[in-house]
């Protein structure tokens, strides 16, 4: 019978040493498992605390937040994935020198080809993280203007006053201008003919920026005021006002204030010059 086993191989294939090794891996594995759990699950609590989304938060913010957390997430993940498979291998007893060399060579040639490609992510990630714009923001970067449609990780969309889309890569980004950051100063240079008496045209204008500020106080911050005449120009006497605005409303309000000018200097009978022929029949 001895003669059998040791010719079939057959004694004692599983020694209780064997048993208590492949125990112990197991028990190693399941404890990697669940700690690497229960601190993906606290990291991704912190996340969420940081990134949390108020109320009281606007819809710039909260977007903003959302991309952040969702990056942050993702890369959580794809970490903890490594560094799992990294110790399950070494408890496996599998060498990873070999594996992470290999990995290295690789991953040098695939960073010389993405090069491009990591600089436009870890621009767009500090972008968004020190919410330099926003969605809806009217900015002026790499020589074009426009509202931002869109904030990603590796692009920035823009969309002109034309409503041509400008797509723009976010390492292209080096120097940014937030034309509707907080306030805007809306300045109007409301013209009249020389004829015309500038102290009743300053006091229309007057009445006017009262009568602005009572109606739009939700918007203007301050003023308007006019400052006086600003220009003796060619034809006319520029008489400025100004305000300060918020930054999206600065373009509607700048029309309103000019139709308000139109309507009132038609009412008191001030005259606004225009380009005019005059016709002379000599006979």
């Amino acid at each position: 019978m001895d003669k059998l086993n040791s010719i079939f191989g057959t004694e004692k294939l599983i020694t209780v040493d064997m048993l208590k090794t492949a125990g112990s891996v197991i028990l190693q594995l399941i404890g990697i498992f669940i700690i690497a759990k229960l601190l993906f699950n606290f990291i991704n609590y912190l996340i969420d605390n940081l990134f949390d989304e108020k109320d009281e938060y606007d819809s710039q913010t909260i977007q903003r937040n959302k991309t952040l957390k969702t990056i942050l997430r993702s890369a959580l993940k794809y970490l903890f994935y490594f560094i799992v498979i990294t110790m399950a291998l070494q408890v496996l007893g599998i060498p990873i020198s070999s594996i992470l060399a290999g990995a290295g060579v690789f991953g040098l040639a695939i960073g010389f080809g993405a090069q491009k490609l990591v600089e436009d992510v870890i621009t767009g990630f500090f972008i968004l993280f020190e919410n330099q714009f926003g969605v809806n923001d009217y900015i002026d970067v790499a020589g074009v203007e426009g509202f931002v449609q869109n904030v990603g990780l590796r692009t920035t969309t823009l969309q002109n006053l034309d409503g041509d889309v400008h797509i723009i890569p976010n390492s292209n980004i080096q120097q940014v201008t937030n034309l509707t950051a907080d306030f805007k100063r809306v300045k109007v240079d409301a013209a009249i003919e020389y004829e015309q008496d500038i102290g009743q045209a300053i006091d229309v204008l007057e009445d006017i920026s009262d009568e602005l500020k009572e109606t739009y106080p939700e918007v203007i911050n301050e003023g308007p005021k006019v400052l006086g005449v600003q220009d003796l120009a060619a034809s006319s006497v520029n008489i400025r006002v100004i305000a300060m605005v918020e930054a999206p409303k600065m373009w509607q309000m700048e029309r309103v204030m000019k139709q308000k000018i139109k309507e009132r200097f038609d009412e008191e009978g001030i005259g606004i010059p225009y380009d005019h022929l005059t016709i002379v029949n000599k006979e």
